[in-house]
């Protein structure tokens, strides 16, 4: 069983890397900078007295797809769909004068395609917002966290054009998918291949 398991693994890295678009990663446009730890990246652009950090993990980053066809109805020379890798996303906004950093938790919704006849839609949303003590890695849930759901939208406005002047805009949130979804499928191939050697290990 385990031989034919390691076949399979061995054909699927075939198939896989032939479809992989990047062979490295997607730069993403207004210089920033990135890090990558295992699934975790962590985008990072300093401006005037600030610095804007932006913080994504490509786990469970790939949504359901909508159309649940059985692998029977798919017509056998059709591609399969191309997986998007959409992951919620934290910026975070340090000013060099203060002991606080603004924390905006984003998110791609996930009916954005159904938005036609809106101009201009923003293809993400703003969740919370709260302040944190700068440096410190453990977030305070005593810290008031401001839900979106119930907001001014004036006030909603003004948050996204925040983030716009700071580089985090549309094209910013295309390139982060771009990003997101070349790393979770490089990290699918390792994944295969790490699976493959453990497999074949007697």
């Amino acid at each position: 069983g385990d031989k034919a398991f390691a076949q399979f693994l061995t054909d699927e890295i075939k198939e896989e890397k032939k479809i992989q678009k990047h062979k490295s990663l997607p730069k993403v446009s207004g210089g920033w900078e990135l890090e990558v730890h295992g699934t975790e990246a962590k985008l990072v652009r300093k401006i005037a007295g600030e610095k804007i950090t932006v913080t994504f993990n490509i786990n469970n980053s790939i949504p359901p797809s909508a159309d649940e066809e059985t692998p029977e109805e798919q017509k056998p020379d059709e591609q399969e769909p191309d997986l998007t890798s959409t992951p919620n996303f934290v910026v975070e906004v340090i000013k060099d004068d203060t002991k606080q950093t603004l924390v905006l938790d984003c998110h791609y919704p996930e009916d954005e395609v159904g938005h036609e006849g809106e101009e201009e839609s923003d293809i993400f949303t703003i969740r919370e917002v709260s302040f944190q003590p700068t440096g410190e890695s453990d977030w305070k849930d005593t810290n008031y966290t401001l839900n979106t759901d119930s907001l001014d939208w004036a006030l909603y406005d003004h948050l996204m054009d925040f983030l716009a002047d700071r580089g985090v805009d549309n094209t910013f949130a295309d390139e982060l998918i771009e990003l997101s979804t070349a790393l979770e499928h490089q990290e699918y191939i390792k994944f295969l291949e790490d699976l493959k050697s453990f497999v074949k290990c007697q």
